[in-house]
C-alpha cells in the first residue's frame, strides 16, 4: 500500500493531468474558479494529511476515535445533508418548477424528529461502527450483517450517482473539461479522503465545507432580497414575469400530479432520512448519547435554516439567470439544470464569487462522496469481513480491507456518474432514499421496538423491501423511461415507497409472529437486555442470538 505523502502526490497529479487536458482543448477558464478550486483541494488534502497520521485503529478511522462533540458532529452531519443535491439539486428545482420543487426540501427536513425522539440515544448506546452493530444486537450476526451489507452499498451507489452527477456538471461548467475526466477527478480524490483520513478527515472537511456553505448561501440569499428591495412580493412577481409557466410556479402539483406520487415522495424522503447509512455511522463519533442527541439537534437548525436559504436562491435564479443570455448558449442553460445556483452567483458577485461558490460546491460533493464510500466500505469491511468472512480479523486486516473496497466503490462511482450524466440530482437522491425507507429504516427501528421481532423477520422484511424498491425504481419512468430510453414504464410511479415501505413493515411483522423456533425464542429472550442497554449503554455488551 502506497505511502500517505505519495497518494496526495497521486491526487495533485490527477488535478494537473486535468489542467493539461483543459489546455489541450483550448478551453476558457476562469482563473478565480482555479484559485479558489485548487485552494480548496490543497486545504482538504492537507485536513487529509493531518488525520492519517491520528487514524491509528479502527475506532480511529470507521469513528473518529469517538471523540467528536456534539456541535462538531451536528454541523458534519449538516454538511452531510447540504450535499449537490440540496445546493444544485433543489435549487434547480424550484427554478425549474418554482414553489414544487421545495417537496425535497421539505421531506428531507421533518425526518429528523424521527431520529431525535426515537433513535440517536439507542444508535449510540448498541452501535459500534455500523448501523448492522444495532440491527444484529440480538439476532443472528451473520445473515442480519449481510443483509445490512447489502442494502446499505445499495442505499451508497445510488446517493453516489447523484453527487458524481452533481460534481461532473460543476467540474464542466466551470473549467469546460469533459464530464468524464471531472468524474474521475472527484474520484481520486475522494479515495485520497477516505482511504488516508477515515472518518476523522472526513468529518473535518464537512464541517470547514458546512460553514463556507451557509455563510456563501447566506450571502446569496441576502443578495437576492438586497436587489429586490427586501420583499418577498417583489421577487415571487419579477420570477411569475420571466418564468414560461407564469404564476404557476407558485403552485403545487407539477411535480407531483397524484396523491400517491406525493404520499409516496414523502415517505421516502422522511423515512429514508432515518435510513442512511452515512447519516447513522454519525452517530458513532460522539463519545455518548447525550452528545448524539445534541447532534441532531445542532444538524435540525443547520439544516432548516439551509433549506429556508435555497428556496430564495432557487427564485433569484429565476429571476436574474432565467432570460440572460450570459448563461444560456442554443438556447439551453449552460451546465444543465443543476446549475441555477453557480449562475446566479456570477449574477450577485461576479467571477471572484462565482469561484469562492463553485468550489464551496465542489467542496460539499466531495466531503459528501467520501462520507458514502467510507459508510459502503465500513459495510464491506466491517460487517461483511471482519464479521461473517474472518471474524479472527486483526483491526490492520480490517482497514486494509475498506481502502480496497474504498478503491472499488470510486470506480463503479464513476462509472455509474457518466451513465446518469443527465438526470437531475435531486431526483436521484430521492431514489437513494426510496431504498433506505425501504430497506434499512423498517428493520432498524423494528428491531429496536418490536419484541417478538426475530432474525427470519428481519431478512424476509429487509430483503423484499431492498429488492421490490430497486426493482420498482428501475422500472418505474425515472430509469426505464428516462435513462433507459423505453417508450412506456412498466410501473407508474418514480417513487414507489408507500408500496415497497409497507410491504416490508408488514413482511417483518407477520414473518416474525410465524417464527416459533428455540432461536426466535432466545432473540425475544434478549429484547429487555437490548432496550436495557438502548436507555442506559450499560449491561449486556455484545448480546447476540447467534
Amino acid at each position: 500500500m502506497m505511502s500517505k505523502f505519495s497518494f496526495i502526490l497521486y491526487a495533485l497529479a490527477a488535478l494537473m493531468v486535468a489542467g493539461s487536458a483543459l489546455a489541450g482543448e483550448g478551453r476558457s477558464v476562469d482563473a478565480n474558479a482555479i484559485i479558489m478550486f485548487s485552494i480548496f483541494v490543497l486545504a482538504t488534502l492537507g485536513i487529509t494529511y493531518w488525520a492519517a497520521a491520528r487514524t491509528k485503529s479502527a475506532k480511529d478511522f470507521y469513528a473518529a476515535g469517538g471523540g467528536i462533540t456534539g456541535f462538531q458532529n451536528g454541523l458534519a452531519i449538516a454538511g452531510d445533508y447540504m450535499s449537490a443535491a440540496s445546493f444544485l439539486g433543489i435549487t434547480g428545482m424550484v427554478y425549474t418548477k418554482g414553489y414544487d420543487g421545495l417537496i425535497y426540501s421539505i421531506g428531507f427536513l421533518v425526518g429528523w424528529p424521527v431520529i431525535l425522539f426515537l433513535m440517536s440515544e439507542q444508535l449510540r448506546n448498541l452501535g459500534k461502527y455500523t448501523f448492522a452493530d444495532v440491527a444484529a444486537f440480538r439476532f443472528s450476526q451473520k445473515p442480519i450483517r449481510l443483509f445490512s451489507a447489502v442494502a446499505a452499498l445499495s442505499v451508497v451507489l445510488f446517493y453516489l450517482i447523484a453527487q458524481m452527477v452533481g460534481a461532473g456538471a460543476l467540474i464542466q461548467t466551470l473549467f469546460g473539461l469533459d464530464f468524464m475526466y471531472a468524474v474521475v477527478i472527484v474520484g481520486v480524490l475522494m479515495m485520497a479522503y477516505v482511504m488516508f483520513g477515515g472518518m476523522l478527515a472526513t468529518t473535518w472537511v464537512q464541517i470547514v465545507k458546512a460553514t463556507l456553505l451557509l455563510a456563501g448561501a447566506t450571502f446569496m440569499a441576502l443578495g437576492t432580497m438586497y436587489l429586490m428591495d427586501f420583499s418577498f412580493e417583489k421577487l415571487f412577481e419579477t420570477a411569475i414575469s420571466k418564468h414560461a409557466s407564469g404564476d404557476k410556479i407558485m403552485y403545487v402539483g407539477g411535480l407531483v400530479a397524484d396523491p400517491i406520487s406525493a404520499i409516496s415522495l414523502g415517505m421516502a424522503l422522511m423515512f429514508g432520512t432515518a435510513g442512511l447509512p452515512h447519516i447513522l455511522m454519525r452517530f458513532f463519533t460522539v463519545p455518548d448519547a447525550k452528545e448524539a442527541r445534541k447532534s441532531v439537534f445542532y444538524a435540525t437548525g443547520f439544516i432548516g435554516y439551509f433549506y429556508i436559504l435555497t428556496f430564495i436562491i432557487g427564485f433569484g435564479a429565476i429571476a436574474f439567470v432565467l432570460g440572460n443570455p450570459d448563461y444560456f448558449k442554443d438556447g439551453k442553460l449552460i451546465g444543465g439544470g443543476n446549475m441555477p445556483a453557480i449562475h446566479l452567483a456570477h449574477a450577485l458577485g461576479g467571477d471572484l464569487f462565482l469561484g469562492f461558490i463553485s468550489a464551496v460546491a465542489f467542496a460539499t460533493i466531495l466531503a459528501v462522496v467520501s462520507g458514502l464510500t467510507l459508510a459502503g466500505a465500513s459495510a464491506i469491511s466491517h460487517d461483511v469481513y471482519a464479521n461473517v468472512i474472518n471474524p479472527n480479523a486483526t483491526e490492520q486486516q480490517e482497514i486494509r480491507v475498506s481502502k480496497i473496497a474504498t478503491f472499488v466503490l470510486a470506480i463503479i462511482a464513476i462509472i455509474l456518474g457518466v451513465v446518469f450524466e443527465k438526470s437531475n440530482v435531486a431526483f436521484l437522491v430521492g431514489l437513494a432514499f426510496t431504498v433506505a425507507a425501504s430497506a434499512t429504516f423498517p428493520v432498524l427501528i423494528m428491531s429496536m421496538y418490536f419484541r417478538d421481532m426475530t432474525t427470519k423477520g428481519a431478512i424476509c422484511g429487509g430483503m423484499l423491501g431492498l429488492v421490490s424498491a430497486v426493482a420498482l425504481i428501475i422500472l418505474g419512468p425515472g430509469v426505464w423511461k428516462a435513462v433507459l430510453g423505453n417508450p412506456e414504464a412498466l410501473f407508474p410511479y418514480s417513487n414507489p415507497a408507500l408500496f415497497t415501505m409497507t410491504l416490508a413493515f408488514v413482511a417483518i411483522y407477520v414473518r416474525s409472529k410465524l417464527d416459533n423456533s428455540e432461536q426466535a425464542q432466545a432473540e425475544r429472550a434478549l429484547f429487555n437486555a437490548q432496550f436495557v442497554r438502548a436507555q442506559t449503554g450499560i449491561g449486556a455488551e455484545g448480546a447476540s442470538a447467534h
